[in-house]
């Protein structure tokens, strides 16, 4: 028996929302948990929660159309595949739904319990699809922690957020000390086995609402939610304890001991641009690596 999949469907009229409930229920190749919302704001309130496999919306919403309610929800970064059910079928209403990011748009003229289905099919597949990109395009494929590009739209975002609120935020950069002698000795198949062990030690070190990241061949970046310098300096004396005090275990046998390097700074003391915070953390690290390496150092 197939598995039911939530819809959304955001209809101000209530004739039409029973016409396409009872399309969905003589579906033959899936099974469909219907939610209706009649209105704008409790349709974009639904549609937030990310509980619904996908969202058949009426183009038109009274007074406000659904791709205004379709912008917002991805402004608010929303994903759920969104179909247009119109009764226009004018290739400007095409291009509209297209370009603000449906996945599909539908007549409602001309829609069979087949058509609802194989629409909804397409988009579920679309989506996933465009996950796995989305996924690709800030996760490094070695550790799948955030890469470099994901880690710097969130420092200037989140560096933003603590100067207009006026809270801290430190910015911890570590760097995998004699990682060359690695590569040297066990090859990149090996340097490779500690880049992700040192990722899983350092993600397992930090709270949820902290966000680590692989910005470099051996270097990580950690960005430490409302945390200010003295707490991320103990924060990052933690972390180059972990690594240290956890030998990796390589395929071939045998165990690595391996160290780091960390430099820190925070908003407001170290700068308040992030490029600023993150030239401060920067220079703190250099200052690690040149006074001994494994050890973490806070910026001046």
């Amino acid at each position: 028996m197939p598995s039911t999949q939530k819809i959304l469907i955001i209809e101000d009229d209530r004739l039409q929302f029973r016409v396409t409930e009872r399309l969905l229920a003589n579906a033959r190749m899936a099974r469909f948990e219907v939610d209706w919302a009649q209105t704008f704001e409790e349709g974009l309130r639904l549609l937030l929660t990310g509980r619904y496999a996908a969202c058949l919306l009426d183009f038109q919403l009274g007074a406000r159309d659904g791709l205004e309610l379709l912008r917002e929800a991805r402004e608010a970064n929303c994903h759920t595949p969104v179909i247009f059910l119109t009764a226009d079928s004018s290739e400007q209403v095409d291009e509209a739904a297209m370009e603000s990011g449906a996945s599909d748009y539908l007549v409602k003229g001309e829609i069979t319990p087949r058509v609802l289905e194989r629409s909804i099919r397409y988009s579920l597949k679309l989506g996933e699809a465009m996950r796995e990109l989305r996924l690709l395009a800030t996760r490094d494929a070695l550790t799948g922690l955030l890469n470099r590009r994901a880690f710097d739209a969130l420092l200037a975002e989140e560096a933003d957020r603590a100067r207009r609120l006026g809270r801290s935020l430190a910015v911890l950069l570590l760097d995998l000390d004699h990682f060359k002698s690695v590569n040297d000795t066990r090859g990149h198949p090996g340097g490779d086995a500690v880049l992700a062990a040192v990722a899983r030690i350092l993600g397992n070190e930090v709270r949820t609402i902290d966000k680590v990241a692989r910005i470099g061949g051996e270097e990580f970046a950690v960005l430490l939610m409302e945390t200010d310098a003295a707490e991320g300096f103990a924060v990052a004396g933690r972390l180059v304890e972990a690594v240290r005090a956890q030998p990796i275990v390589l395929g071939e046998g045998g165990a690595l001991t391996i160290t780091v390097s960390a430099g820190v700074a925070a908003l407001p003391v170290h700068g308040e641009a992030d490029a600023t915070l993150l030239a401060a953390a920067d220079k703190a690290l250099y200052a690690a690596k040149h006074g001994g390496r494994n050890r973490a150092v806070l910026a001046s």
